[in-house]
């Protein structure tokens, strides 16, 4: 099968991944195979091939938002030919102390897609069969791939946030994560504040209906009850922390960030304000999150791309380039 290869040997060469033929998964017990029908694109990726996240084994086959078919591995629920979606949670071990009290997100030997296992930029993927999502019918290949991780990771942080109907919402960044949070939060009547530094992303946020616009460094018009970041930057999360009202929370949306600066806890913290990390994502979560996307008709903006194009994309999202989610397809 086609698949593109990053080699922890060749990391520094210039060139991420090598498309190249290998053979095809065997079938294990416990997993599916799956025809890769599109897979989208995401930071994390460019986060592992650029080793801001260590690399984890000599040879990968990177990414995790997967649309495929299943051809091996059927069950009564996924016979074959059902068109399923992958996500980064490709596995836990379901005895850890995280695993029996409701958070297998935090599991301490959890299986992540594209990056502990080889993931979607391939022909074929190999992946357990109690974490494929059925997919609704009628949203259509490329938008489902962006919905697996950029959406659903999205929805958690606001979720992790503890955000309410009506409530005030900061969004700092407006990539692809928060562009489909926008449209959830709408649904709850929610007043949307967005931040951003790229004026592309202001425009498209003030096109999606946000009560308010700014860049970096513009202080929203009211005290936020909620605010979530999506930049990978420390001084992104002291912002928000300063335009919450007292008892507000900062929901950090990040797998990898630079340092937070420090900061005076008086005028910041004090006041029982909250910092919280948003850490992976649940199948509940998952679930959840389809349910409404399919139910609101969220629809991502995607460029699609041939996977032969796999580092084209991957120099794509080292541009800051969030106009829209990139999707490969075999």
């Amino acid at each position: 099968m086609r698949a593109a290869i990053f080699r922890r040997s060749t990391q520094d060469s210039g060139q991420y991944l090598e498309i190249g033929d290998i053979p095809r998964p065997t079938i294990l017990p416990g997993h599916s195979l799956l025809r890769v029908i599109a897979c989208g694109v995401c930071r994390t990726d460019l986060h592992i091939v650029t080793g801001e996240l260590p690399a984890l084994r000599p040879e990968l086959i990177p990414g995790h938002q997967i649309v495929g078919e299943v051809i091996d591995g059927a069950t009564p629920n996924l016979p074959i030919g059902t068109r399923v979606g992958v996500s980064w949670m490709g596995g836990v071990d379901g005895t850890c102390w995280y695993c029996t009290h409701d958070a297998e997100n935090l599991c301490d030997e959890p299986t992540f897609t594209g990056y502990t296992v080889d993931g979607g930029y391939a022909e074929f993927a190999l992946v357990r069969t109690d974490f494929l999502l059925p997919l609704p019918v009628g949203l259509d290949d490329a938008a489902a791939a962006p919905l697996l991780c950029a959406g659903i990771i999205g929805f958690r942080s606001l979720r992790v946030a503890g955000v309410r109907p009506g409530e005030r919402v900061g969004l700092y960044g407006f990539g692809s994560s928060a562009s489909l949070a926008i449209q959830v939060l709408q649904s709850w009547n929610c007043e949307v504040y967005v931040s951003s530094r790229g004026q592309g992303n202001r425009d498209r946020a003030a096109a999606l209906g946000a009560t308010w616009v700014g860049k970096d460094g513009d202080k929203p018009p009211v005290p936020l009850d909620r605010a979530i970041t999506f930049a990978p930057s420390g001084e992104v999360v002291i912002a928000a922390l300063g335009d919450l009202r007292k008892g507000g929370v900062v929901a950090v949306n990040a797998i990898h960030m630079d340092k937070i600066p420090a900061f005076d806890y008086d005028s910041l913290l004090w006041g029982e304000r909250q910092i919280r990390s948003v850490a992976n994502m649940t199948r509940a979560d998952a679930r959840d999150f389809l349910e409404i996307a399919h139910k609101l008709g969220i629809r991502p903006k995607t460029t699609v791309l041939k996977l032969e194009q796999a580092n084209e994309a991957l120099a794509m999202l080292s541009k800051d380039r969030d106009d829209s989610s990139i999707v490969l397809v075999p």
